[in-house]
């Protein structure tokens, strides 16, 4: 009988902001023939470097990186771009004979690439420019309240101030009829055409990742986060609702700017965001039992990562 043949290898190296996923997926690529696919909903944008921790030009010129400059700030990438385009360059990077190593914290892409995308009917501005209207008469807890009532399971996991979600849910309930929890409940897994083995980047103490994201915060405005803020405003076509200048760090950056908060102010509320940013995706990865836990802070993380690949590597 013949046996079944093995689906190729990727590896996610997957943590929190400021884990060191980058120079660990570095150090494997020394090891092993390797390219990046960006898993980073920030590094998509060309022109925004400094506040989304961009890899350097000679880390970019060291290994193959895919998914990093390919859209304008004015632009919008969604999760269904990143799978489409994550199984094609999945299939490219394996038939080259190298190892894709998918490397970032946005874990909503790892979820729509592993679980497949939700059949949620698509954005009406009709219907968001309605909402936005009447959460401005009547504030955004009002129309979480109302999502409480229509839909109690997704008003649950969201704040009353989660203004982008709510809007999201009570839109899709007005198109659709039915409530957001009972159409994601039906989605189908789509198994994928390759084998992902995933590691995860965590903190044994979080205080010290947060002190980590302190520092590094501090270094991006040294770096000139608020010159890179500048340019983007002096285009004159981007503004604050965009997802890029929502960004965490460009979305304090801009209100500095435009006067809104001191400079003191701004540092805090940035570190504060990347913080709950912190917070948010280690409650994603809580969330993912098939995954491989490693230290962050252990002085051998990387060695520990490269380590436990090259096994994987060597089973498949």
């Amino acid at each position: 009988m013949n046996q079944p043949l093995k689906r190729p290898l990727a590896v996610a190296i997957m943590g929190p902001t400021a884990s060191g996923k980058t120079a660990s997926a570095l150090a494997i690529a020394l090891r092993v023939p390797s390219e990046i696919i960006s898993v980073d909903s920030a590094l998509v944008y060309r022109g925004m470097d400094i506040g989304t921790a961009k890899p350097s030009r000679e880390e970019l010129a060291a290994v193959p990186h895919h998914l990093i400059d390919i859209i304008d700030p004015l632009d919008s990438y969604s999760v269904a771009q990143f799978r489409t385009d994550t199984l094609r360059l999945v299939q490219e990077i394996t038939a080259r004979g190298n190892l894709p190593l998918l490397v970032g914290g946005t874990m909503l892409y790892y979820k729509g690439l592993n679980d497949g995308l939700d059949d949620l009917p698509g954005a009406d501005p009709a219907i968001r420019a309605q909402l936005d209207a009447e959460a401005e008469r009547d504030g955004w807890p009002a129309l979480h309240a109302r999502l409480a009532l229509l839909d109690p399971a997704t008003a649950a996991r969201l704040k009353p101030m989660d203004a982008q979600r709510i809007q999201r849910a009570l839109e899709i309930i007005q198109l659709s009829g039915k409530p957001m929890s009972e159409l994601l409940a039906q989605r189908v897994k789509e198994e994928l055409p390759f084998e992902l083995a995933s590691f995860a980047l965590e903190p044994s103490d979080r205080k010290v990742l947060h002190e980590r994201i302190e520092r590094r915060f501090d270094l991006m405005l040294e770096g000139g986060l608020l010159d890179e803020v500048k340019a983007l405003r002096a285009r004159g076509d981007l503004h604050i609702g965009l997802p890029s200048i929502r960004c965490v760090g460009y979305r304090q950056a801009w209100q500095y700017l435009d006067g809104e908060v001191d400079y003191a102010t701004m540092r805090d509320t940035g570190i504060f965001a990347t913080r709950q940013l912190c917070k948010r995706q280690l409650t994603w990865l809580r969330a993912m039992p098939e995954r491989t836990v490693i230290d962050c802070l252990a002085p051998d993380a990387s060695d520990q990562l490269q380590q436990q690949v090259l096994a994987r590597l060597a089973t498949n």
